[in-house]
């Protein structure tokens, strides 16, 4: 079985932020950054050489492919922020259309930029995707 690709490193968080180009990407990554460590309590770990993630579970699927993942966290892409683990959140569907302008994917939330979104929703978000994935998902 292959390997997982996106584990976590000892790359710095706030040295990869640094490095970002666009600097709406950046400002907006350093801003997620704190936001992300005051809702959830933990501290930033880069996942892979893209994503900085908070906190983590380990999962196994039915296939028998197990691995560890953040339990929050985002990337600044070029074409947006991909924010991860807050629609997991079991009001999320209710969060969502206070939210703002977004796009949602599979298991992303995607935005052009925080000035696009109500933060306190944002935060509210994160926190309760959170939770829930330590809560339901976290398997020792």
């Amino acid at each position: 079985m292959a390997e997982n690709k996106t584990t976590p490193t000892e790359v710095s968080a706030a040295d990869f932020l640094a490095a970002v180009e666009h600097p709406q990407r950046r400002a907006d990554g350093l801003e997620l950054l704190d936001m992300m460590r005051a809702a959830t309590g933990q501290e930033a770990v880069m996942w892979g050489p893209t994503i900085i993630g908070f906190g983590s579970y380990h999962y196994k699927y039915e296939t028998g492919r197990e691995g560890d993942a953040a339990a929050v966290g985002f990337s600044p892409r070029k074409a947006n922020l991909a924010l991860y683990g807050v629609t997991y959140g079991p009001n999320a569907h209710l969060l969502l259309p206070k939210l703002g302008k977004h796009k949602t994917g599979a298991a992303c939330l995607y935005v052009n930029k925080l000035d696009d979104v109500d933060r306190d929703v944002l935060a509210e978000m994160i926190r309760s995707g959170y939770k829930h994935v330590m809560k339901e998902l976290h398997t020792p």
